[in-house]
């Protein structure tokens, strides 16, 4: 039986994606990974049928029309059999030593969690530089715990797809089917199954390896801009995802804790807009703010005057300027991006 699936998605992936695949080969047969191909033009096809081939009870590979990394997660999804869900991005990769201690993990623990939540790492490959993003101050280890239970979060502390290993059962209990041809989607992951969580649990394992560092990858700033109407439509697809006020009636940590993610959703499109800096694209931001409007007064209210997001929507050129150089210090200390 297998107790977690990784799903690959792939697009174009040949000089990077053996490196990640083979991260996840650590000789256990309960191990599940699934290769995406997304109407790769390249090796990738190739390279996914000689996994298969090789280790033909542990490796599967789909190959599909291009449909976006959104599509490849949910033909994923689709064919998973693990108790647990993950998706690694295909020039990403998994610390084996780490992976084989989650995965004892989830054999011994007679109570199986919603959620598993592990470290990720920033990590700037050719500058040799890495950095941890760790959440001991805000889960107890090795511990169940529910939303109630959450500490505080620091300011560059987000529970990002990379750090997520959710019970498949959950993922399709609130139905996650994410757009296609659309990037930016693993937001969607990281947010969308948060309500239907009730129990967690925290190892203190520093797992998944986020690389950066490639010209042409979607995180690079210089894309992102290009990109900035993506980023929008996966930030109105958050926003419109969930009644807050609904949430805290269940949990007011959790809604706090969804809130400010929907906070840095809109500084991020906000920044870009601004970075852009033409009527067009200020004009998108105004039209984001009147879409949240729109949908939840309330929401709009605490977003534009009592969080971080109103940082990014204040008047004129000196308000655009405090913005940037707030963002360009965030990413000098959190090297993000």
């Amino acid at each position: 039986m297998k107790k977690i699936s990784f799903v690959v998605p792939c697009y174009n992936s040949e000089a990077y994606m053996e490196r990640c695949i083979d991260s996840l080969l650590i000789n256990d047969e309960a191990i599940e990974i699934i290769i995406v191909n997304d109407g790769s033009t390249d090796q990738t096809k190739k390279i996914a049928d000689r996994y298969v081939k090789k280790y033909p009870s542990i490796v599967k590979a789909i190959h599909k029309e291009n449909g976006g990394h959104g599509s490849g997660v949910n033909a994923g999804l689709k064919e998973a059999k693990g108790d647990y869900f993950k998706v690694v991005d295909s020039d990403d990769w998994l610390d084996s030593e780490c992976l084989k201690k989650l995965l004892e993990k989830i054999k011994t623990n007679r109570e199986k969690p919603d959620l598993i939540v592990c470290n990720y790492i920033y990590d700037h490959f050719y500058e040799k530089k890495q950095k941890v993003m760790a959440f001991n101050n805000v889960f107890k280890e090795n511990k169940l715990s529910t939303w109630d239970d959450l500490g505080f979060f620091r300011v560059s502390q987000y529970l990002i797809m990379h750090s997520l290993i959710y019970k498949t059962s959950v993922l399709k209990k609130c139905k996650l089917e994410l757009p296609e041809h659309t990037f930016y989607v693993d937001n969607l992951v990281a947010y969308q199954p948060l309500p239907f969580v009730k129990k967690i649990l925290y190892l203190n394992l520093d797992l998944y390896h986020y690389f950066i560092g490639r010209e042409d990858q979607s995180v690079n700033e210089k894309v992102m801009i290009t990109r900035v109407d993506q980023q929008i439509k996966v930030t109105k697809l958050i926003l419109s995802s969930f009644n807050l006020n609904e949430v805290k009636t269940k949990s007011k940590k959790l809604c706090r804790y969804m809130l400010r993610m929907c906070s840095m959703m809109i500084v991020i499109s906000s920044i870009y807009l601004i970075m852009i800096n033409d009527k067009e694209a200020l004009e998108k931001r105004k039209a984001l703010w009147s879409y949240i409007k729109n949908i939840d007064r309330k929401l709009y209210r605490k977003l534009r005057f009592l969080n971080l997001a109103g940082l990014t929507y204040l008047p004129g050129k000196i308000g655009n300027f405090i913005t940037l150089k707030g963002y360009k210090l965030s990413k000098k200390i959190f090297k993000f991006n």
